[in-house]
């Protein structure tokens, strides 16, 4: 028997899987009927490993889920903030990767061919793309003293010592806070200080800058995603090892974990605050030169609609489960109305903006979250997910076949054509069905839809 036989409809939108393998551990699975006939096999037993960290009490498996390391991408894992484990796979590598999008109020009809070539153009002049690049902002010099106070101090400190004109109230959040005694491990297995001149890239795989139209105004978006980068990496990569070399009988490295008593534990969390408040940065530098560039091209400002955050562990409230740590792996935040944490905050009678990308040649969707988001842990899927891996994408299309499709659609990427064939749109599931599970779990409404007018993406 399948183990998708075994999953049962809870008459909520969302099936529900408990197995011999998974035990008493609730494990909800936010799919449409074809999203769940269509996921891998593969899935399951990384459905089970999410289970058997300890101290769980919920998995949920969002829409755009597909296989990863140790635990599916599109994953949320609730467990216990006292007593259960702060996992790593949950979290992965990319800590605080995240969206952030922009609006204006320039028509979409000015985006002719040419103005979508010139915008690539200066994007791509002021913002280093691809893995391993160096910034070509304010910050491709920085000390490891003004780094380090970055990565401690997050937005509001860069705000303040860079002068930086972005409307943080527009943000998730100005920073994580780390604790005074916590280091960063320089010089250690992932060599994290690789990441100190990269503030303000791009980087490579998924990330992308994409210039589109809000189907519902008529008028250009622009929204871009973005991690830590090398930083993030190489803090992942550091105690990835530690957890290993703690509990040997770890079985894969993706399967790490620290629980509150051990050594590693707090260092963890700090890192990936560390690596979170690199990451808020990044995407806020490099807005301030999609900003430029924008009105360089269109001559009227780009105003940020929000930045929020992914790939994280955070301490947090939940009226089922209680103080639980929500890992959301390859998964968004989505607090509605009324949630405690958005108390103070403009977003408190309406709840925030939810950033949702599809490929670069489908629909991109911004949402806002119901009370019916308590169900999956106050989360949503953070994209379309991949429903083929890079390798396969590469045999099954032509890069002459890829790259006509775009010219047709009248999407230009970067500024020659050539779309990365493992990032084109045929790799991923479709947006529009990855949000109708969203919405018919009630987890929340759709508010913008927006359709893609120009693609930047990093080679490699």
């Amino acid at each position: 028997m399948s183990w998708k036989d075994q999953t049962r409809d809870s008459g909520k939108g969302f099936y529900t899987l408990r197995t011999e393998d998974t035990g008493d551990v609730p494990v909800r699975l936010f799919l449409t009927p074809a999203l769940l006939d269509a996921v891998e096999e593969s899935i399951y037993p990384q459905i089970v490993n999410a289970t058997r960290f300890p101290g769980v009490k919920l998995v949920a498996i969002t829409p755009d889920v597909h296989h990863g390391y140790g635990v599916p991408i599109g994953t949320v894992l609730l467990t216990d903030a006292d007593t259960g484990a702060v996992a790593m796979g949950p979290v992965g590598f990319d800590i605080g990767c995240g969206m952030v999008s922009a609006s204006s109020d320039v028509p979409a009809n000015a985006a002719t061919p040419e103005s979508r070539l010139r915008f690539n153009r200066e994007v791509t002049r002021r913002i280093a793309l691809g893995p391993g690049r160096v910034s070509r902002t304010k910050l491709k010099d920085l000390s490891r003293v003004d780094f380090e106070d970055i990565i401690r101090g997050g937005a509001a400190f860069y705000a303040e010592r860079y002068d930086s004109p972005v409307d943080r109230g527009n943000t998730e959040r100005d920073v994580i806070p780390v604790s005074d005694d916590w280091q960063p491990p320089w010089g250690g297995p992932g060599r994290p200080e690789r990441g100190v001149p990269q503030l303000g890239t791009l980087g490579g795989g998924n990330h992308f800058i994409e210039l589109q139209e809000n189907v519902g105004n008529g008028n250009l978006y622009v929204q871009m995603h973005s991690g830590s980068r090398g930083f993030g990496h190489g803090l992942a990569t550091n105690y990835f090892q530690l957890a290993r070399a703690q509990n040997p009988a770890i079985k894969a490295l993706d399967l790490g974990y620290f629980t509150p008593d051990s050594p590693h534990y707090a260092g963890y969390l700090n890192a990936v605050a560390a690596g979170a408040n690199f990451a808020i940065v990044n995407r806020l530098a490099m807005f301030e030169q999609l900003a430029l560039a924008f009105e360089e091209v269109f001559h009227k400002p780009l105003r940020l609609v929000y930045e929020i955050s992914h790939n994280l562990v955070q301490r947090e409230q939940h009226p089922e489960f209680g103080w639980v740590h929500v890992h959301r792996k390859g998964a968004t935040r989505a607090f509605p109305a009324g949630h405690g944490a958005l108390a103070g905050t403009q977003w408190a009678e309406h709840g925030h903006p939810i950033l949702i990308p599809g490929s670069n040649r489908d629909a991109s969707f911004i949402l806002r979250a119901l009370p019916g988001a308590s169900a999956s842990g106050y989360s949503v899927n953070h994209g379309a997910g991949r429903r083929m891996s890079r390798g396969a994408a590469r045999k099954a299309f032509t890069q002459a076949d890829v790259n006509a499709a775009y010219r047709d659609a009248g999407i230009v990427v970067n500024t020659d054509g050539v779309v990365p064939i493992d990032e084109s749109k045929d790799v991923y599931k479709s947006s529009r069905e990855v949000v109708e599970a969203v919405t018919r779990a009630g987890l929340a409404t759709v508010e913008h839809e927006l359709r893609p007018l120009a693609s930047i993406k990093g080679s490699g």
